[in-house]
């Protein structure tokens, strides 16, 4: 792991993607540390698309219809409740050149939100970034039960839907474990990312409109089958 600062005075949007081309990212040692720190796990976490579980109890509240999933509409919201304070975390990696970075990514169309919203509040989402048939999922947050969860299947229907073929989450939580994330050896998570990147994932294919039952349907399915479900 070395830090960013010691080797290029600035990081650009096209520098970073380059990086997550290569099987890194940054990250930061606390919110006010204003060092980046390139960081390339000997074993990563992925969710294999096609592998995804989705308990009872969840698919029961998806079809509920609690939230209104929404795509790309607050990136700010979502990064600033990611960077959040929570009772199981104090701190955060997220930092002010982290959220530069990222909005830039975001203008530029290689970073997406999917975020959950009751009652005209944002209540729960993620982010990450898009290269390729690759999405690289960097953080979630949720202040109502089952939020950042549902935003996590709402994601991966939408990355099935549109033809992209790595989830990466960098590390394996219990949480995601749940969902069916596995760690592979950083060999084998190079071919799998050179694979993702000769292809071409639309983040977009997936209409908004999608209804819950559509999106477990996608979910469950093993491989990508089309425009029927949608």
């Amino acid at each position: 792991m070395s830090s960013i600062n010691d080797i290029m005075v600035e990081i650009t949007p096209q520098g970073l993607l380059k990086a997550y081309a290569c099987g890194i990212f940054p990250m930061a040692e606390s919110a006010d540390d204003n060092a980046l720190y390139w960081i390339e796990p000997e074993r990563r976490g992925i969710l294999p698309l096609d592998a995804i579980h989705v308990s009872r109890r969840l698919a029961r509240t998806i079809r509920q219809d609690r939230f209104d999933i929404r795509i790309d509409t607050d990136f700010e919201g979502v990064i600033d409740g990611c960077a959040g304070s929570r009772p199981d975390r104090r701190s955060t990696w997220i930092n002010t050149r982290i959220r530069t970075l990222y909005r830039k990514l975001f203008d530029l169309g290689h970073c997406h939100t999917v975020e959950a919203w009751r009652e005209g509040r944002l209540v729960g989402g993620l982010y990450g970034v898009h290269l390729g048939a690759a999405f690289f999922g960097e953080s979630m947050f949720a202040v109502e039960r089952d939020a950042s969860k549902i935003a996590l299947v709402y994601l991966a229907a939408r990355l099935k839907y549109g033809g992209f073929s790595l989830l990466d989450t960098q590390f394996v939580t219990d949480h995601l474990i749940r969902f069916g994330a596995i760690e592979v050896p950083r060999e084998s998570f190079h071919g799998l990312l050179e694979e993702a990147l000769a292809g071409s994932g639309d983040f977009f294919s997936l209409s908004t409109e999608a209804s819950p039952e559509s999106v477990l349907q996608l979910v469950s399915q093993t491989s990508n089958t089309g425009c029927s479900t949608a």
